[in-house]
């Protein structure tokens, strides 16, 4: 995805700003053990993010990632609801306020009233620092709360709740409880989790909860019915580009101006959303005079589809169909 409107690239320049100067050395060890977190398979009880050390790599490492994530999912949120806008969000979990910044942008004309809540108190004050030093009137005016991300978080009723890359973090109990609570508290619930085999087993068991709480899935899926793919056979992710700025680079070790970012992701509602009929699961694969489109569909399941220079205007649109669009397009 290009990161050029107002609110990415205020990301970045705000990031490289506040973050300027940290040591090399000091950010690669800790940049190293996050990712052993990140990657590992065991939840905590405790915040990954320790101290100021940890938080500054942390935002350099993983904020560009996550923004991209969850501004896609979020689109697909709008694009099932255009008529709906959150006036007021809470961010469980949500650290240093990458998620906060995506709907920032999402709603940037009339950007809801934010809330952001996590226990790692080193998290919310760098989120805040970046906030103030945005010049984003609504990551302005957010305010950070500490607070355990447990099955004893209750939070007041809010238009969207969204969880990003936190379920991991929890263990079973507290991860059921906190979806609950979102689903009791919010209209719109959007959760995002890493585009992994484990990551979309958690949010697999969300969606379930989600519906079971009254909620109907506007995206990614085509359906509230049970998901098509077998357990342990595959997979749904996506995945978004996120550019790489000279500190994102020197922080990750890359060389490469951006990288992909996998992700899994439902949004589930509670007010009127029209679901797309089908969506490219995969990367379409592109054949002389053909298109082979892989697609979840509202009706048929899972499906393969063909599309050939015969069919004109529609191989053109599946010739540029990208992984995660809606299919067929909706001028077709």
């Amino acid at each position: 995805m290009n990161a050029t409107l107002p609110t990415a690239e205020a990301l970045r320049t705000t990031l490289a700003a506040l973050l300027d100067g940290l040591p090399p050395k000091q950010a690669a060890q800790a940049v190293d053990r996050l990712i052993a977190n990140y990657r590992g398979n065991t939840p905590t009880d405790a915040p990954v993010l320790r101290d100021r050390s940890d938080v500054a790599a942390y935002a350099a490492y993983r904020m560009p990632a996550t923004f991209e994530a969850v501004r896609s999912a979020l689109a697909a949120l709008r694009a099932a609801a255009p008529e709906w806008a959150p006036a007021t969000h809470t961010d469980i979990g949500g650290g240093t306020g990458a998620a906060s910044w995506a709907v920032a942008e999402a709603w940037e004309e009339n950007a809801p009233r934010t809330t952001v809540l996590d226990w790692a108190e080193p998290a919310l004050a760098l989120g805040r620092e970046l906030a103030v030093a945005s010049g984003v009137p609504a990551l302005r005016a957010a305010e950070w709360q500490r607070s355990r991300i447990s099955a004893a978080l209750r939070i007041e009723s809010t238009d969207l709740v969204t969880v990003s890359y936190v379920l991991k973090e929890l263990t079973a109990k507290d991860r059921h409880a906190v979806v609950t609570e979102a689903a009791r508290a919010a209209q719109a619930v959007v959760i995002v989790e890493p585009g992994t085999p484990d990551g979309y087993a958690r949010v697999i068991e969300a969606r379930d909860r989600l519906i079971a709480a009254g909620l109907t899935v506007a995206a990614p899926c085509p359906h509230s019915a049970t998901c098509p793919i077998e357990p342990g056979a595959d997979w749904c992710h996506f995945a978004a580009r996120v550019s790489r700025s000279s500190l994102h680079r020197q922080v990750k070790g890359g060389s490469l101006p951006y990288e992909d970012e996998k992700f899994s992701y439902v949004a589930a509602v509670r007010f009127p959303a029209n679901p797309v009929a089908s969506r490219v699961t995969r990367k379409p694969q592109i054949r002389k005079g053909l298109v082979l489109l892989d697609l979840c569909t509202d009706t048929e399941g899972l499906r393969r589809d063909t599309v050939a220079k015969r069919h004109g205007a529609l191989y053109k649109s599946a010739r540029d169909a990208s992984w995660g669009d809606p299919w067929p397009p909706h001028a077709e």
